[in-house]
């Protein structure tokens, strides 16, 4: 360490008041592996039909990662087509958060792989993990970053390969899950302060440790020094998901001033069509202004709304000035809840 302490502290430039910026969506990107697995396919292989599959949960096919397919490689995919759709390069990017369960390696982050892969080589990058809710944790993180001033542009990137934390034996799970990945790029800028701003306008996150044994998996390098399986109990999982979702949605709308009527969009975490269909519901929103893709990608975790979201930017259904909500939950248990102003 260097310098006298004594000596007074250099002028720096006050960062800007969160109160001053907001993180815009700029463009949406999405990429899933070829191979699609159909519930026919998996019959064939496990004790499972179509029929029951699309009763409990509405899935049709899944996407399933190439053999030698990381979740870099998907992540870096989904960014590229969302730079591409937003106009800016790779090198104007500041920040990466990568929202993943399942990642190239115990470190380093998948975020610097994706980094590396985009051709970037200054500001930072790295992973956070809270499994399903994680791409609503990651916008969360690069929001405020960008809010403080520490960044400009941002990536948030939920990417996944879940097909190789499955146990192909069970069929109450494997059936449930594919691979994907999706992105967002964030840029901050100045609000107008007439409450008609584009962006985040909150993200409101929970978790609760006690309910671990409901979603985990049963491995990891500290317990087992395996990777394991996943692990669900799916009515524990079902029950935790109406309560705890209505009441971050609830609690997003409030902070805002708005109740359901105001929202243009819900789009929420692919798990089941059961629970999207029970928040639609209690929202007072009808089939039309839901975004749902869990029949063609299945449960997809922290990729499954930057999924969402990529696909109903590309066919128009998201507009300027539309007020979007997200939602999710998912192991820890975690869950959260965000309103943006698209």
């Amino acid at each position: 360490m260097t310098g006298n302490l004594s000596e007074p502290l250099r002028s720096v430039k006050p960062l800007p008041r969160s109160s001053q910026l907001r993180s815009v969506v700029l463009g949406c990107g999405a990429y899933l592996p070829e191979r699609v697995v159909t519930n026919d396919d998996l019959s064939r292989q496990i004790d499972t039909t179509d029929e029951w599959i699309r009763e409990r949960t509405g899935i049709k096919q899944r996407h399933i990662a190439a053999e030698g397919e990381l979740t870099s490689h998907l992540g870096a995919k989904a960014a590229e087509r969302a730079l591409r759709a937003a106009g800016i390069a790779a090198e104007e990017v500041d920040l990466i958060v990568v929202a993943t369960s399942t990642p190239d390696e115990t470190f380093p982050a998948t975020a610097t792989r994706v980094q590396a892969q985009l051709g970037m080589t200054r500001g930072f990058a790295f992973d956070v993990q809270a499994v399903c809710a994680g791409f609503i944790f990651a916008l969360a993180t690069a929001d405020n970053f960008l809010k403080s001033g520490q960044a400009k542009t941002a990536l948030v990137i939920g990417a996944e390969t879940f097909s190789r934390i499955l146990d192909w034996n069970d069929r109450g799970t494997c059936v449930l899950f594919g691979d994907g990945a999706g992105a967002v790029v964030l840029r901050a800028a100045a609000a107008g302060g007439n409450g008609k701003d584009r962006g985040i306008l909150s993200t409101h996150l929970h978790s609760d440790g006690r309910f671990h044994d409901s979603l985990y998996v049963d491995g990891g390098p500290s317990s087992t020094k395996t990777v394991g399986h996943l692990r669900m109990q799916g009515q524990e999982v079902f029950r935790h998901a109406v309560g705890k979702l209505a009441s971050v949605v609830e609690e997003a709308l409030a902070a805002n001033g708005m109740t359901g009527a105001d929202v243009d969009w819900l789009v929420p975490h692919q798990a089941n069509k059961r629970i999207i269909d029970g928040m639609a519901r209690k929202l007072g929103l009808g089939s039309d202004r839901v975004v749902i893709t869990v029949d063609h990608h299945a449960n997809t975790s922290a990729a499954s709304i930057p999924l969402a979201l990529a696909e109903a930017a590309d066919d128009g259904r998201l507009k300027p000035g539309q007020v979007v909500l997200l939602e999710a939950i998912g192991g820890g248990l975690a869950w959260g809840a965000s309103v943006i102003r698209w």
